[in-house]
């Protein structure tokens, strides 16, 4: 009888155990979850306002240089931030700043439909940009310490849900176009759903404390390191090669190719499709193949899409 009410009880203490770490896992993927949707909600916020170039540009009267020189205020916002977002984290912490910062950014958003001359739109870019960078430190802090709780490689699941959300944007875009719907009400629905998403997720994002470091006595001059020098000159390829795509295959599609109404969406669509596609697999393709592969090939893989692109109307027209 003795030993029927120990295995009686040895079960009990499995079921509990079980019982335990289901309930810790599905915790786990709801945290996942709700940090995907902040991506989620950033990507499509972006996605938006770069879907909807085109008819901007029409709507002001901009030449190819007046674009070019107002789209500058977007990464001058960003700098602007960059000093200041690491600090706001590590003082507010990243899932109070992220709530706050992703709330204006939907609000920015909705100001640049606004915009009736070059000048507004510039400063509503360079506001825009500002919280963009803001978000960005904020939510990548939140994948970062997602990343611990799962105890395995999930960044770039949650960089592919963004580039998902940027696929998300320009289809949405494109219904936008069909329906003839002005940029401006386009952008306030794009506005609700993001404040919808910070509602029903904000409550599971990881509270954790950001450690204050010491500051450290360093030289007002010294030589960087050769691998940081490189790892820049890597970094500022990508994203000049990103930031073309953001915002000029609207214009390229627009003018280069002449592609019909809607269409003129199809190059940025393809290329979030790809971009997102590329992301979702990237955590298989490092631990499998190692990052200097992966590094190479999709080096390999932007100059020849950069390449084909700048040849095309060459192409086309003979």
């Amino acid at each position: 009888m003795l030993r029927l009410n120990l295995i009686g009880s040895f079960r009990a203490q499995g079921k509990i155990k079980k019982s335990f770490r289901n309930a810790k896992i599905s915790y786990l993927n709801r945290v996942r979850l709700a940090v995907a949707s902040f991506y989620f909600a950033m990507g499509l916020c972006f996605a938006t306002w770069a879907s909807r170039i085109p008819d901007i540009r029409v709507a002001l009267h901009l030449s190819d240089a007046d674009l070019g020189s107002i789209l500058f205020a977007l990464p001058v916002g960003q700098l602007t931030m960059m000093a200041f977002s690491g600090k706001l984290v590590t003082r507010f912490g990243s899932h109070r700043l992220l709530v706050i910062s992703l709330s204006v950014y939907a609000f920015c958003l909705t100001n640049l439909g606004l915009a009736t001359n070059a000048w507004q739109l510039a400063l509503a870019l360079y506001v825009f940009g500002m919280f963009g960078n803001m978000n960005n430190i904020a939510v990548n802090t939140q994948g970062v310490y997602t990343e611990q709780l799962f105890k395995k490689t999930i960044m770039a699941s949650f960089h592919g849900v963004w580039s998902f959300a940027g696929f998300t944007g320009a289809l949405l875009g494109l219904g936008m176009l069909a329906l003839d719907l002005i940029p401006y009400y386009h952008f306030i629905i794009v506005g609700i759903i993001t404040i919808l998403l910070i509602v029903f997720n904000y409550k599971y994002l990881v509270k954790a404390k950001e450690k204050r470091k010491a500051p450290e006595k360093k030289k007002l001059f010294s030589k960087p390191d050769s691998a940081l020098i490189w790892l820049g000159v890597i970094g500022f390829g990508s994203m000049a090669s990103e930031g073309i795509m953001f915002d000029w295959s609207g214009i390229y599609f627009k003018d280069i190719v002449q592609a019909p109404g809607p269409l003129i969406i199809l190059g940025y669509t393809s290329f979030m499709i790809m971009m997102a596609t590329g992301r979702f697999l990237g955590d298989g393709m490092i631990n499998r193949y190692g990052r200097k592969l992966v590094l190479q090939t999709g080096g390999i893989l932007i100059s020849t899409g950069l390449f084909t692109t700048v040849f095309f109307p060459i192409w086309f027209r003979q």
